[in-house]
C-alpha cells in the first residue's frame, strides 16, 4: 500500500512532473524529449581504458542493466528456463553494458536463497551457454554484437545466506550488529566468521573469477554493496584482527581479492558494485500501521550505541543521517587497483531500501516511505556526481532509477551529459520493460504500458520464497500458480 503523502507521478503529465521535481530535487536535470540515438547522450559510446598492455574495451552506449538475481535456479546452482529467459530479455533490451546479469555466489553456503546461481566447476558449462544465450539474442536483435560488454556478478550473502532453504536463515557475519543480529537470528559468535574463514572467501572468489573469465565474461563484478559479506566487512569497523577496525583492514579482503584476480585471471577486468554510504536499519511505524498496511519507515533506537560503528557510510554521531567520506576513500583505494569501472549504489534492501531501491510501494518486509521516493532518487544521484567529479578518468554507473519511470529517459539524458555519471543503470525496471533502452534510442518514446510503478513485488514474491519477477505486468509471473500464492502473502503482511 502506497503512502498518500506522496503523490504518484505515473499520473503525471511530464509539465507536471517536471514541477513535481523542482519542489522535491530541483538539482536534478529533466529534458523536454526522449533524445534518439541521433542526438541522445546516451547512445555515445565510451571506452574502458583496460589494463597496459590488454587494450581498451569499448562500450557501444550508456545503458546497463544492473544484476537482476530471479531466486528461479535449480538446487545446483544451474540456470532454469526462467533464468534464460531473462537473459535473452537482457541480450534484447539494446543496453550495451551488462553489470552481472545476475548474483552469482562464490559457493554453495554463500547463497541468499536455495536457487541462487553459482559459479563452480560443476555449473560452468551452464552459466557459459547462459551468456552465449544473451549474447545470441542481442546479436538477433541488433545485428551484430559490436560495443557489447558482459560482466558476472560475483557474491558471498553472508549475513543473508539462506542456501538451504527459504525459510531457514544460516548467516555468517562479519561482526556482531545490535540490530541486525535479531533480524536474522544471529544470537552468538559462533556466527562470526573467523580469519580463516574469510581467507577461504578470499579463494573462493578468485575462483569463481577464473571461471567466469572462462566462460567468456569480460570482466567480474566484487560485489560489495546491500548488506552482504564483503559491504559488511567495510563497516567491520568493531571486529579486532586483521580484517576490522581501521579502514586498511576493513578494505584488505576487497584488496585481496583484486590482487588474486589479477594473479589468476589475466585479462579479465574487475569492476566493483558498492554501497558508497547506508544509514542506520529502518522498521515501520507500528504506531501508523494497520493491518498488511505498513506505517512509514522510521530509524532504529540507536541512543545507547553512540558512536555508532556498526556500518560503513553514515555518520557516528547520527547514523540517520549518510556520510560519503569513506566512500571516497573507497573509490580512491579502487582507482590506485587500477579499477575503472565502479558502479554506485547504496544502503541494503533488507534494512533501508527506501535509500537503495525508491518505490512508492513496500515490499512486504518493508516499510512505506518516509520520504518522497524522487529524494532517494536524487541523493543516490548526487553521491554518483561527487564520485565521478573526484574520479574523471573512472566509469561511474549511477543507480536508483527505475522510480522516474517514463521520465527516467528525460532525466538520465542530462545525468549523463552534465557528468553526473558516464553510465545509467536499470535494474527492476528490466522485468516489466526489458527493451525501454532500445524504444528510448530508436523511438523516442516509450511504451507507458509496460512500464514499473514500484509496485515492490519482485521483491515482496522472493521474502516468501517464490521466484522474483513482475507479476504485475509480465503474464509468465501473473498468470502462474505463484500469482495467487503471492496475492495471499500480500493478504497476511509481512513474511
Amino acid at each position: 500500500m502506497s503512502d498518500s503523502r506522496h503523490p504518484r507521478i505515473g499520473s503525471m503529465r511530464l509539465a507536471e512532473f517536471q514541477e513535481h521535481l523542482a519542489r522535491v530535487a530541483p538539482e536534478l536535470p529533466c529534458d523536454d524529449r526522449i533524445l534518439r540515438a541521433d542526438e541522445s547522450p546516451l547512445a555515445r559510446p565510451l571506452r574502458l581504458e583496460a589494463r597496459p598492455g590488454s587494450g581498451a574495451i569499448l562500450i557501444g552506449n550508456r545503458w546497463a542493466i544492473h544484476p537482476m538475481e530471479g531466486w528461479d535456479g535449480t538446487a545446483e546452482g544451474k540456470p532454469s528456463d526462467l533464468t534464460r529467459r531473462r537473459w535473452r530479455r537482457f541480450g534484447e533490451s539494446g543496453a550495451k553494458l551488462i553489470w552481472g546479469g545476475e548474483a552469482v555466489a562464490v559457493r554453495p553456503d554463500a547463497r541468499a536463497n536455495p536457487n541462487q546461481l553459482v559459479m563452480s566447476a560443476n555449473t560452468l558449462a551452464s552459466i557459459a551457454a547462459l551468456r552465449e544465450e544473451l549474447v545470441a539474442a542481442h546479436r538477433d536483435a541488433f545485428g551484430g554484437t559490436g560495443g557489447l560488454v558482459v560482466g558476472l556478478q560475483l557474491t558471498h550473502s553472508g549475513r543473508f545466506a539462506r542456501p538451504n532453504r527459504k525459510d531457514l536463515p544460516e548467516p555468517g557475519v562479519a561482526y556482531r550488529h545490535p540490530i541486525l543480529d535479531r533480524r536474522v537470528g544471529v544470537t552468538s559468535d559462533a556466527a562470526v566468521l573467523g580469519d580463516a574463514e574469510i581467507e577461504g572467501v578470499i579463494g573462493d572468489f578468485v575462483a569463481a573469477a577464473v571461471r567466469a573469465r572462462e566462460a567468456g565474461f569480460e570482466f567480474v563484478d566484487i560485489k560489495c554493496c546491500h548488506g552482504y559479506l564483503l559491504h559488511e566487512i567495510l563497516g567491520a569497523r568493531s571486529r579486532p584482527g586483521p580484517f576490522g577496525g581501521s579502514f586498511e583492514n576493513r578494505t584488505r579482503a576487497l584488496r585481496e581479492i583484486i590482487g588474486g584476480v589479477r594473479r589468476d585471471a589475466p585479462g579479465l577486468e574487475v569492476a566493483v558494485r558498492a554501497s558508497f554510504f547506508d544509514l542506520v536499519p529502518f522498521r515501520p511505524d507500528a504506531s501508523r500501521s494497520e493491518g498488511a498496511s505498513l506505517g512509514p519507515g522510521i530509524p532504529e533506537d540507536v541512543g545507547g550505541s553512540l558512536p555508532y560503528v556498526h556500518g560503513f557510510g553514515m555518520r557516528e554521531d547520527d547514523p540517520s543521517i549518510p556520510d560519503l567520506s569513506e566512500g571516497r576513500r573507497l573509490l580512491s583505494l579502487l582507482r590506485e587497483l587500477g579499477v575503472r569501472l565502479v558502479n554506485v549504489s547504496a544502503g541494503s534492501p533488507y534494512y533501508t531500501p527506501h535509500i537503495q531501491r525508491p518505490a512508492l510501494y513496500p515490499p512486504s518486509d518493508g516499510y512505506a516511505p518516509p520520504e518522497d521516493p524522487l529524494a532517494g532518487v536524487a541523493r543516490q544521484a548526487a553521491a554518483a556526481r561527487e564520485l565521478q567529479r573526484e574520479a574523471p578518468d573512472v566509469i561511474i554507473v549511477g543507480s536508483a532509477l527505475s522510480y522516474l519511470q517514463e521520465y527516467l529517459p528525460h532525466v538520465a539524458q542530462g545525468l549523463v551529459r552534465d557528468g553526473w555519471m558516464q553510465i545509467v543503470g536499470i535494474g527492476r525496471m528490466v522485468l516489466s520493460y526489458w527493451d525501454l533502452p532500445r524504444h528510448a534510442l530508436e523511438r523516442g518514446e516509450l511504451d507507458r504500458k509496460r512500464i514499473c510503478r514500484t509496485f515492490s513485488d519482485c521483491t515482496t514474491a522472493p521474502r516468501n520464497g517464490l521466484p522474483s519477477g513482475c507479476y504485475p505486468l509480465d503474464p509468465e509471473y501473473g498468470k502462474s500458480p505463484d500469482a495467487e500464492r503471492l496475492r495471499e502473502a500480500k493478504r497476511r503482511g509481512r513474511p
